[in-house]
């Protein structure tokens, strides 16, 4: 695993890790769902989501996804977000732009925060809008998928605070002391 460029603090390193796992809880859940775990739906409610079938590789696929663009947080604290990789044919070891990084990430953090806003207007009426028979009765279903799902509300706001640090960081127009390298080549 890369260290953090040197001059991160030590907040901004954490929030960048903590976006994975703000993110797991609810991939977990997708993918227990998608394995037919009793996760809240009954056979039918399962059956309606085409699980098993197209379904299960949906929320296996959304889950990965999720995890994946998570992880290019940690791109805004790591010397491979700010250096090409060795394995970039053509860029490797020249400078990324900042903005190529700033632009997307704060998208995706004003994207998160509109999409968290909306979820927490509509969560009380989240199981009204499935048919009858396709959830379970059980209040324990909706409060653990409450708490696979909220930590998700942490996502938007991290994935900003890293933003505006990395933007920051690197728009402030001082060089910085270290010397990056592409990411497995050797000093």
């Amino acid at each position: 695993m890369t260290k953090s460029v040197p001059d991160v603090p030590r907040w901004a390193n954490l929030a960048a890790h903590a976006t994975l796992l703000v993110t797991l809880p609810s991939g977990l859940w997708r993918i227990a769902m998608g394995l037919g775990v009793p996760v809240g739906f009954t056979e039918q409610g399962l059956a309606e989501f085409g699980i098993p079938g197209w379904g299960t590789a949906y929320v296996f696929g959304l889950s990965l996804l999720t995890e994946a663009l998570a992880f290019l947080t940690l791109g805004l604290v790591r010397p491979w977000g700010e250096v090409w990789p060795r394995w970039v044919p053509g860029l490797r070891g020249r400078r990324i732009p900042p903005l190529a990084a700033i632009l997307p990430a704060a998208a995706g953090a004003i994207a998160l925060i509109a999409l968290s806003v909306q979820w927490l207007f509509r969560w009380a009426q989240a199981g009204s809008s499935v048919a009858p028979g396709t959830r379970e009765d059980s209040p324990v279903y909706d409060i653990v998928m409450a708490a696979c799902y909220a930590p998700l509300l942490l996502w938007g706001p991290l994935l900003a605070a890293v933003t505006v640090h990395y933007a920051r960081r690197r728009l402030s127009g001082e060089r910085p002391q270290h010397t990056l390298q592409p990411l497995g080549s050797r000093p």
